[in-house]
């Protein structure tokens, strides 16, 4: 089996690449992304490609499996850079796709394509997959979900695999995330445990987590099993103010009022202080918690790693300045 991997030099990008390359089944695996990575792991050759102007044909013929990640979270300054690349970069994707008669298209959805839900019960992949309208990220998220649909409809030999996924971390992909999110502002010495005596607690601040490996465990099975649809994918425990306050070792949580810090966080954007935008903060605060039922009965999938011992592994990371040789991933120390 052939799989080409679309953005394969990123946080999931490099665990998917390490899992096919580990799998049996998978004889080769073309890694595509803008930049070549010194990075060399097995099975797998390299190709340069930008997903909005290159002719992506001739790199998925032949392919059992294209796996579709590449995605640009910068600049939030200006969404019409990342609506090129994430909607109309998609579109050329599933184009090639289709015109060079790929029989499997497993393509990187999120919790954040969903539309606003509850904190206090899990929803399942039924539920609405509009977004929040006021984040560049998740109407991209919510579009890709339509283009998926039109594909579907168009292409029904054509098996589509949309994965979405809860916030994925790993050791390695501490400096990008921080350099994406965070910005300067953050020291990666402040991501010690113990050092912060207090952690946030947020009206809306429940979320999930999932480890990078696992989520490419999960890529790896949509390719080799014959499944079809939406699959929700997140690890345990729910994360919140106590278990923040828990991993970062504080003695207490503090809670904060969400127009204080969001006011905070647009005067730093503004100020491009930091990249990330109160329109994603907003986003954060109402995404749903996600039923994982589906991907457990029917793709055989489960988290090694649990969604304290995910974020646990970023903050070392953090703290570290981690990365790989990879373009995205490259450390900050």
């Amino acid at each position: 089996m052939r799989v080409v991997v679309i953005g394969a030099t990123g946080n999931v990008g490099t665990s998917v690449v390490e899992a096919l390359g580990a799998e049996p089944a998978v004889t080769s695996v073309l890694g595509l992304a803008r930049r070549r990575p010194a990075w060399s792991p097995p099975k797998t050759e390299w190709a340069t490609a930008d997903v909005t102007d290159a002719d992506l044909v001739p790199h998925v013929r032949g392919a059992d499996a294209v796996v579709h990640l590449a995605w640009l979270f910068q600049p939030t300054h200006d969404p019409l850079v990342t609506w090129r690349n994430n909607v109309e970069g998609s579109i050329r994707v599933f184009a090639a796709v289709a015109e060079a008669g790929v029989p499997a298209l497993v393509c990187a959805s999120s919790v954040g394509a969903y539309s606003p839900g509850p904190k206090d019960r899990a929803v399942d992949e039924t539920w609405p997959t509009h977004g929040w309208p006021g984040a560049a990220y998740t109407r991209e998220k919510a579009y890709l979900e339509r283009l998926l649909d039109v594909l579907e409809r168009d292409r029904p030999q054509l098996r589509v695999v949309r994965l979405r996924s809860a916030f994925i971390f790993k050791r390695e992909s501490a400096s990008q995330q921080r350099r994406l999110f965070a910005g300067p502002l953050l020291p990666g010495r402040l991501a010690r445990p113990g050092l912060l005596p207090v952690a946030p607690d947020l009206p809306g601040l429940r979320f999930q987590a999932l480890h990078s490996v696992d989520a490419a465990e999960a890529y790896r099975l949509a390719i080799l099993r014959d499944v079809r649809g939406a699959f929700n994918v997140a690890a345990d425990p729910v994360l919140d103010g106590p278990r923040l306050a828990e991993v970062l070792e504080a003695r207490k949580t503090v809670r904060a009022p969400v127009r204080v810090v969001r006011s905070a966080l647009a005067a730093a954007w503004h100020l491009r202080l930091v990249p990330a935008s109160p329109h994603l903060f907003d986003a954060f605060l109402h995404l749903p918690l996600m039923d994982v039922s589906r991907a457990r009965t029917e793709l055989g999938w489960s988290a090694r790693h649990t969604s304290v011992e995910a974020l646990g592994e970023f903050l070392d990371g953090l703290q570290r300045g981690a990365g790989m040789s990879t373009p995205p991933l490259t450390p900050v120390r």
